[in-house]
């Protein structure tokens, strides 16, 4: 009766605590759940966190592959050089209109209108800029697979992209007159800018005689205002306008080249993106003819696209 009493108590000993007496065993992942005893943090050892660990960084990998590195690229130097474009224009727009109100008394009321078509045109480029780097987030990756898996999804894809090529390309012909247009404007106030540190001006004191331009002035300006004579007058026109309006400029000119370069990346990644769901529609259909083909060698076969 005591023999068979300490057999029982052990089999349920062995029941009870498996983990205790049974051997280390060892597993993909490790020390498998078995082999941890009972006195164990089971949280910290199973082997389910080490999967949700790797499936995370699957689904970042996921993630990562699923982003257009060029459009964004492009879509940062875009508006970027908006932003830096808006503000310099608006501020050397200001300086100029002051400069020609003060010091030679005239006023040109096209120049607001001026300053406020590049605030609309920068806020046009900037939303542009945005929608094309959403049209590459649909045409890249394995969201492409899931978006246009459809024909008519696939056809709207193409021509969304044809669409915003023929837009960018407009843009980047007017993009290169506004750069041209900057340009011209920075090589001017940088010729006033030599005027103002020559010489002549510095230490004679003479005027700044304009009038061999008289061509550029509106035809009732008188000759008087063409000359920049007082002192008062040469300090508003060299440091507090001229000087200040160059620089601004200068980061005008530089924002407007940025753009342009943004530009083109659009358009590379646009044709690239055009290209990639015109072959994804060719890759379907030659999945189908397989399919219809060979149906049972389809479902091994699928893989390798």
């Amino acid at each position: 009766m005591g023999r068979s009493r300490r057999a029982s108590s052990v089999e349920e000993v062995e029941m009870v605590e498996p983990s205790v007496t049974a051997p280390l065993r060892r597993s993909r992942y490790g020390l498998s759940h078995e082999s941890i005893g009972r006195f164990s943090e089971h949280s910290l050892h199973r082997p389910y966190r080490i999967q949700d660990y790797r499936s995370c960084g699957a689904r970042c990998d996921d993630c990562l592959t699923r982003i257009p590195y060029a459009t964004l690229i492009a879509t940062i130097m875009c508006v970027s050089g908006v932003g830096i474009f808006c503000g310099t224009m608006h501020r050397g727009v200001t300086l100029t209109t002051l400069m020609l109100d003060e010091v030679f008394h005239m006023r040109l009321g096209w120049l607001e209108p001026v300053e406020m078509l590049f605030v609309i045109l920068g806020g046009c480029m900037a939303a542009l800029g945005l929608m094309i780097l959403f049209v590459g987030f649909l045409a890249t990756g394995a969201t492409r697979h899931k978006v246009y898996r459809a024909w008519t999804a696939r056809v709207s894809g193409r021509i969304s992209c044809a669409v915003f090529l023929g837009i960018t390309y407009i843009l980047q012909l007017v993009w290169l007159l506004i750069f041209c247009f900057l340009l011209i404007v920075t090589v001017t106030f940088t010729m006033f800018w030599a005027l103002c540190s020559s010489h002549r001006v510095q230490e004679e004191h003479q005027c700044i005689d304009f009038t061999q331009f008289d061509f550029i002035f509106p035809h009732n300006t008188r000759v008087e205002d063409m000359k920049v004579c007082e002192a008062h007058e040469i300090k508003l026109f060299c440091k507090d306008y001229v000087e200040k309006a160059e620089v601004m400029f200068i980061f005008s000119t530089i924002a407007g080249f940025i753009v342009i370069l943004s530009l083109i990346h659009y358009m590379m990644s646009l044709a690239a993106n055009y290209a990639h769901i015109r072959d994804h529609e060719k890759l379907q259909e030659l999945q189908e003819l397989q399919y219809l083909s060979d149906p049972d060698g389809f479902t091994s076969s699928k893989d390798r696209f």
